[in-house]
């Protein structure tokens, strides 16, 4: 297939050819999005999925071949691979990918322990490939109009975040609610932020259906400047909730995902005077932000062919997966000391200097 007809402004960029070709490994439910995105975008070279049924769909709806991810690896017209399988396999697969010659882009959590992310962080860098981490958030028009936002000055200095993220399902069963759901909100929060946290505190976990496997997750998050945040967890919850608020001296700043687009972005002028021991609210009607409506994927899979292109780094990049996974797993670790401590509930620690986290609290509880 000749992608070059279809979409001849991607092969204009430098350093793309006209058989420019991407493998995606991993076809499941969200796998197959990838799919469709790069198809959309002309280089889709071939998918790997031990489910040949779904191969087959997928094939059927936007062409391309099928191939084993040793046949992706053996394959010099594939210059790059998206691999969307299960976390516990993410390491071995993109390592192998890496050394093979590919550029890779890897759905999060980059891996399951700390270590092997560094690792793999930097392989693509000696090896010279562009490594990208599937933070779709930070690609969502919302997300970068919020930045912009902030960025103005709009809402005064930022105070504090609250992110929540919950939802019915999936339930996972290999990691839990913190690793499957907390990179999306973990990754803007320390983007707008513009730092990591200095304290990681306060986790909680709900461990409902599995023993090991928590189903909802709280995390507070300490910074340096003294902002604050707070990402609520769940996916044993009855309605679906994906919203950021972020409190600024100035004013208040909603992103809702689960709205229409135009009302994701609402801006609360809300004013509150403290005058000694008087304390004065008043509200306001919130403003709609305008944001451009552009599906978040597509936005992140040509950012990652342009990367390529370009020779520059991806935004969210190994370095950027690596941040997120120092929080999560300082969470981690938090979550089984507190399991440990059954008898007495309501005992959360504080752990501090998160650039000394040691590797093996990276992982989550198995089954």
């Amino acid at each position: 297939m000749d992608n070059s007809k279809e979409h001849p402004g991607l092969f204009d960029l430098p350093g793309i050819s006209a058989g420019f070709q991407l493998a995606v490994i991993g076809c499941g439910a969200w796998g197959k999005n990838l799919v469709r995105c790069f198809a959309e975008l002309g280089c889709l070279g071939a998918v790997a999925d031990h489910n040949s049924e779904a191969v087959a769909s997928l094939l059927g709806q936007y062409g391309s071949r099928a191939l084993s991810f040793e046949e992706v690896l053996a394959e010099h017209s594939i210059q790059a691979v998206a691999i969307s399988t299960q976390p516990s396999t993410h390491y071995d697969l993109a390592k192998r990918a890496l050394l093979a010659g590919k550029h890779l882009f890897v759905e999060k959590p980059l891996a399951l322990e700390l270590k092997h992310a560094e690792e793999l962080t930097d392989l693509a860098r000696r090896l010279d490939r562009r490594l990208m981490v599937g933070h779709i958030l930070q690609y969502h028009p919302a997300f970068t109009r919020l930045q912009s936002l902030i960025a103005s000055g709009a809402i005064g200095r930022v105070l504090r975040l609250q992110a929540n993220r919950m939802n019915l399902g999936a339930i996972r069963s290999e990691e839990d609610v913190l690793w499957c759901l907390g990179p999306h909100d973990v990754s803007i929060i320390l983007t707008l932020v513009g730092a990591e946290p200095s304290e990681v505190y306060g986790v909680v976990g709900g461990y409902h259906l599995r023993k090991t496997i928590a189903d909802a997750v709280t995390l507070h998050l300490n910074f340096p400047a003294g902002e604050q945040a707070q990402v609520n967890l769940s996916w044993l919850h009855p309605v679906k909730e994906h919203r950021l608020t972020v409190i600024g001296s100035e004013a208040m700043v909603v992103l809702d995902d689960g709205a229409p687009w135009e009302g994701k972005l609402l801006l609360y002028p809300h004013i509150v005077n403290v005058a000694e021991d008087i304390t004065a609210t008043i509200r306001a009607e919130p403003l709609p932000v305008t944001v451009e409506e552009n599906e978040p994927l597509k936005l992140e899979c040509q950012h990652f062919v342009d990367c390529i292109a370009q020779g520059h780094d991806p935004m969210t990049n190994g370095d950027e997966g690596l941040r997120v996974m120092r929080v999560l797993a300082q969470a981690s670790m938090m979550l089984d000391s507190s399991r440990g401590c059954q008898d007495n509930p309501g005992r959360t620690g504080a752990v501090k200097h998160l650039s000394h986290v040691g590797s093996d609290h990276a992982r989550p509880d198995p089954l």
